[in-house]
C-alpha cells in the first residue's frame, strides 16, 4: 500500500479496524492488480470489509470505476482475487449475477432493451426465472415504486433521473447481496438526488458507493480512498474524508498544470 504520509497530512492514521474471523466479511480484494493494454491500472489493492455502507473517493483516473467492475466480476484481475460473500466473482459468473449488482454512472451505457419492462426482466431471465414469473415480478416491482405506468414506455425516452431509477430497479429485481454504485447521483438535480438516495438507503444489500462529492458518503460506515491505482486510505469517514478534501484543495490551489486530472 502506498504510504499515506506522502499525500495526506501525517496526523492522519489510515489503518482500518481489523476484521475478526467471525465478523461476516462482505468482500475481500487480495493483492489485486490489473493491467490493460500494457498499462497498470490497479496496483496490489488489498482490502476486506464487513461494513454495510462503503464509500469510495479518488480523483478522475484513480481506478475507482475499475475497482467497481472488478467488484462486480465484469473484468478479471491480472493478479490476485476478488471475493464477495465467498464468491469469486470473476470465476463464477452465474453466482456473481445473484451476488453483485452494479449501477453505472451513465444509464445509457446500461440500458439495452427498448421498453422498461423488458429491461427489468432481462436480469431475471438470466438468472433462470421463467418468462411468466419474470413478468409477474417486474409488475410487482414497478407497483412497489409507483411506476406501473412505465412498463411499456421506451426506456431511452425517459429523463436521466428516470433512467437511473430503471437501472436501479433492474438491479434490485435480481436481489443481489451487494450493489456497486458508480457516481449514481451525478448529473441529477437536487430533488432527484434526494429521491434516489432514499431508494438506495432502503436497499437490503451492501452498498459500495463511488462519489466525487464527499457529502454523499459522509454518513457511511467506511470510506476507501484510491489514488493512481493504489489504496492509500481506508477508515471512518470522519478521518478519511477531511484528509481527502484537504489534499484535493491543496492540488486545486497549486499552479502546476501537471496536477490536473486526465
Amino acid at each position: 500500500m502506498l504510504s499515506v504520509v506522502s499525500i495526506v497530512p501525517p496526523t492522519f492514521n489510515p489503518a482500518p479496524a481489523p476484521v475478526s474471523a467471525d465478523a461476516g466479511t462482505w468482500f475481500a480484494f487480495d493483492k489485486v492488480s490489473l493491467s490493460l493494454d500494457g498499462k497498470s491500472v490497479l496496483h496490489e489493492v488489498s482490502v476486506r470489509s464487513s461494513a454495510r455502507r462503503i464509500g469510495m473517493v479518488g480523483r478522475n483516473g484513480s481506478g475507482k470505476s475499475t475497482f467497481a467492475r472488478l467488484f462486480a466480476g465484469l473484468i478479471a484481475p491480472t493478479t490476485g482475487s476478488v471475493e464477495v460473500r465467498g464468491v469469486d466473482v470473476a470465476k463464477d459468473r452465474r453466482a456473481a449475477l445473484s451476488t453483485v449488482g452494479i449501477l453505472f454512472q451513465n444509464p445509457d451505457h446500461q440500458i439495452i432493451f427498448p421498453t422498461v419492462e423488458e429491461e427489468l426482466a432481462f436480469g431475471l431471465l438470466q438468472q433462470g426465472v421463467s418468462k411468466a414469473d419474470a413478468a409477474e415480478q417486474v409488475a410487482q416491482l414497478l407497483a412497489q415504486f409507483g411506476k406501473s405506468h412505465w412498463a411499456p414506455e421506451a426506456a431511452h425516452s425517459l429523463s436521466q433521473g428516470q433512467k437511473k431509477l430503471v437501472c436501479l430497479m433492474a438491479v434490485l429485481a435480481m436481489k443481489p447481496k451487494a450493489i456497486v454504485l458508480d457516481e449514481p447521483l451525478s448529473g441529477l438535480d437536487i430533488p432527484t438526488q434526494l429521491q434516489l438516495s432514499r431508494y438506495l438507503d432502503d436497499a437490503d444489500a451492501m452498498l459500495v458507493h463511488i462519489a466525487h462529492d464527499p457529502d454523499h458518503i459522509r454518513d457511511y460506515d467506511e470510506v476507501l480512498w484510491l489514488e493512481e491505482g493504489r489504496l492509500v486510505a481506508d477508515g471512518a469517514p470522519a478521518k478519511v474524508l477531511p484528509a481527502f478534501t484537504a489534499r484535493m484543495h491543496e492540488l486545486g490551489g497549486g499552479d502546476a498544470l501537471s496536477d490536473l486530472a486526465g
